[in-house]
Parts: structure tokens; sequence; C-alpha cells
């Protein structure tokens, strides 16, 4: 038996998997995220903690047996945020989040301090990224940094309370800009850049590698036969590769989770980080993942859901299974700031074109065409690293929706495929990595991809509806606000 962990941003979702690749039981605890400020997004360390241990309770509960032959580990988790611990490995303040926006002087500082930045990491200074917030924190709060004695990401945070270990895989670190991405390790020159050194830093190890053990006492709290191994693991979209065998080159998928991107493995460093490209290692040895990203996808239509005040489901229900039109209104979905392509935290989003006659139906659709046309953006900025899209996978929550599925079709004018169990794909892909971590097995023979159960095909006519005159209108929408 093996478990997948994934420390979302919303939840902890755990699955427990048999060697036969099932996932016989999940558990999942939600999470609460604070903004003290407008543009701030921060977490306390301490429920990362309590909702994880909250899953493996209740699994044990309804499948002891399972869990107490449990053999290896796999950890996935939300990427960039800042986990600043004391010398006794306590946190200092909350975490700072992935989307929280408020290192934009610093951006610009890091990269004047260090101008091979975007060469050696392959990526853009942004306010998202975990090196630029320790600048933040050396200016705002520089009791808090003279205190801070080792920087976590979320998920290596969390794999310290579970064995006591400090380590960190090298997907999840190319996310901290603080990665040399060629060479697989940390920049000495990155990290001086932001006042820190390889001692404030954990273990390097690839994801589908062995990395440290379960504590004795929380086996015994689980009634685990032996210590299982915990896998390197990986940030939350390598490891949702994992999850759907997207291990080859050119096998792009998109992640529609509380943020979106459209992400593509290759064999090869393809940077584009002046256009917002992001550049990360993948989960498995000797590949690289080249992505778009977008802050906000399935939480906008939780956002649209509040509003409202009605469930998410029952706003989709009335479109159906497929757009008949284009919407006449139009959403910017910068709710929280944008990275690829515009690198502009501070922009927000927008509602466009609404009359007496606008129905509920039409912001709504409105709202999965913002995040399909953010996401058309995403596509053309790979396309000019010279990586072309021709199909799509699916997976995060949004995936769920056949209509967003189908919008995304015509949008992209590429197939677009959906999985059985598409919104559990992060967590299963941790679990193939706590698998490959214990057996050594070939990572094709796991890594295998689960059967599509259905293919959205792009409409010609609203292909040319939205290519010819939504997505260029859309597009006019964008104004910069710094």
């Amino acid at each position: 038996m093996y478990l997948g962990i994934d420390l979302g941003t919303s939840a902890v979702k755990t699955v427990l998997v048999d060697s036969a690749q099932r996932v016989i039981a999940s558990e999942s605890r939600p999470l609460a995220t604070a903004s003290p400020r407008p543009g701030y997004s921060e977490q306390d360390p301490a429920q990362w903690v309590e909702a994880t241990f909250a899953t493996l309770d209740a699994l044990k509960a309804t499948h002891a047996g399972a869990l107490a032959v449990v053999e290896g580990i796999g950890l996935s988790g939300q990427m960039h945020g800042a986990t600043l611990l004391d010398a006794s490995a306590r946190p200092l303040r909350p975490c700072i989040l992935w989307n929280d926006g408020r290192s934009v002087a610093e951006c610009r500082i890091l990269e004047q301090r260090w101008p091979a930045l975007r060469a050696t990491t392959g990526n853009k200074a942004m306010p998202g990224f975990t090196a630029p917030k320790l600048l933040w924190i050396a200016t705002h709060e520089p009791e808090v940094f003279a205190a801070t004695k080792r920087v976590l990401l979320p998920k290596a945070y969390l794999r310290l309370v579970l064995t006591g270990e400090a380590v960190e895989d090298v997907s999840d670190a190319s996310g901290s800009l603080w990665l040399d991405a060629a060479r697989r390790d940390w920049s000495d020159a990155a990290l001086g850049a932001t006042g820190l050194s390889r001692d404030h830093m954990p273990r390097l190890v690839e994801g589908c590698a062995p990395a440290a053990t379960l504590r004795s006492e929380l086996a015994q709290r689980w009634g685990m036969v032996r210590r299982p191994t915990f896998a390197g693991g990986a940030g939350d979209n390598p490891a949702g590769a994992v999850g759907i065998g997207a291990i080859r080159a050119e096998t792009a998928f998109i992640s529609l989770g509380t943020s979106g991107a459209l992400l593509v493995p290759t064999s090869r460093i393809a940077a584009n980080p002046d256009r917002g490209v992001h550049t990360f290692c993948h989960a498995i040895p000797a590949m690289w993942i080249q992505a778009g990203a977008i802050l906000s996808a399935a939480s906008c239509l939780a956002w649209i859901s509040r509003l409202f005040g009605i469930a998410e489901a029952e706003l989709l229900a009335p479109l159906g299974s497929r757009p008949l039109m284009p919407s006449p209104v139009s959403f910017l979905p910068y709710l929280a700031g944008e990275r690829t392509p515009h690198d502009d935290p501070v922009v927000r989003g927008m509602l466009d074109g609404l009359s007496h006659g606008t129905d509920r139906e039409a912001i709504v659709q409105a709202v999965l065409e913002g995040v399909a046309f953010a996401l058309a953006d995403c596509r053309d900025v790979l396309a000019d690293a010279g990586i072309t899209v021709a199909e799509a996978d699916a997976i995060g929550g949004g995936s769920r929706s056949r209509f967003w599925l189908s919008v995304l079709a015509s949008v992209l004018n590429v197939p677009i495929h959906r999985f059985a169990e598409g919104e559990t794909g992060a967590a299963f892909g941790a679990a193939r990595l706590g698998r490959l971590a214990v057996t050594g097995e070939a990572i094709d023979a796991v890594c295998t991809p689960p059967r599509r159960i259905e293919t959205f095909e792009p409409d010609r006519v609203l292909v040319d509806a939205y290519a010819a005159d939504r997505l260029p209108a859309w597009r006019e929408l964008y104004r910069p606000r710094r």
C-alpha cells in the first residue's frame, strides 16, 4: 500500500493506493487562508499538520488494515510558500503563500542584485515565488529575518513534522528562484542575493527518490507495521503530471485547481521568462516542465458561487454540456492579480458587457470563458518558446465540468481529454512517487496514463467566434495599473 498526501491551498487530500494502483480510500480536510491586508495571502502551518493528521486518523478508522501495511508515502504541495523556522524548527510567522502579491518592489531589487536570475532559474522574478518574499521579510520584519534559521516550502515543512528531516524535491524547489534549473541544485548566487546560504535550505532529492522515514511514534499512532519511506515528492502540478502519466516530452495538460496552468513536460529547458513562462524541474530525473500559470481558475467559479449564494453544481447545471454560442459578457479572471503573461500582481478582475438582459447563466459562462482565455494567453507564450500544444489532458476540480472542458476545447482549438479521477491527480501522483521510492521500479512501468473517459473536440463555429471576436475583445480589457 502507498499513501499520497496533497497539501493544497484549500484542502489537504490523502489517498490510499494499492499495488494495482487503485485508489481504495481518500480523505480530505479544508484549509483556511488569511488576507490581513489587500493582496496578502497567508496560512498558519499548524493547520496543515492538523488537517493531515485528521485525514490519516480517518483512514485508520475506516481502513486500518490497509493503512497498517503502507510502505511508501509521497507528498505533493502548493508551491512557492515561504515557511520561516527558528532554531527550534518552529514557524516564526504565518506562511506567505504563492498567490501573495506584496513583494513587487523586491522582485525588481532581486533582478538588479543578480542579473543572471532568469538565465539560471529559467524564470522571471514574480511576487508569487519564494525568494522575493524573503527580501520583503528582511525589509519589513527584520527581527523575523534575523531569527530565521531554515526556509521551507509548505510540503517540506509537513515532511519535517512527519519525519524530522528537512528535505525538498527539485520540482518544488525550482519554484523558489533559488534553484539552478539545469544543474538541479541550489544556486549559491541566488541564495546570496537574498541574504541566505545553503545552511538555510533543506537537502535536495529527486521526486521519486527516498527522502526520509515516518517518525516511529506516528507509525504507531496510525497502526503501521513498519515505518514507511517518504519519497522526495513534487510540487502540485508536477505531481499531477506523474498522476496522469505526463512524463514524456510534449504531453500537455491543463490544471484547473484553485489556480490554473497549461503545462508541457520537456526533455530540455525551453525557457521564455520574459513572457512569464515558468521553468520547473519535473518530479522525475532529466525532465523539466514549461508552464504558463494563472492565479485564479476554479477559484473564479467559487467566487461567483459565493456572490450568487448558489452551489457551484447548481450554477453549472443550466449551462448543459456544451456552449451554443459565446457569452455576450466578458470576464477578466484576475481576482488575485496575474502571472502569465502579464506578471501584474495589482490588476484585478472585471465583468464587462452587462445589460438589463444579462442573466445568471451568461455571467457564469463568461467566468468559465475568461479562465479559458487566460489559458489561451499561456498557450501563445509557450508557442513563442517553440512549444506547440496539439491536445491536452485536464486535471483538477474544474475538470469535472463537461461544459468548461467544451469551452476550453473551442477556445484553444485542440482536443481536451478527461479522466475518470482527474481531480485526484496530484495526490495520486504523490502516491506513485512514494511507490517508486520504495520499489525502484521503472518509471514508465508505474507512471502510466489513466483511461481517458471522454474527449471534447473543438466546435468549428465556436472556434471561429472565439478567435475572431471574443478573445481579441477580451484582451483589450486588460490595462496595467502599476
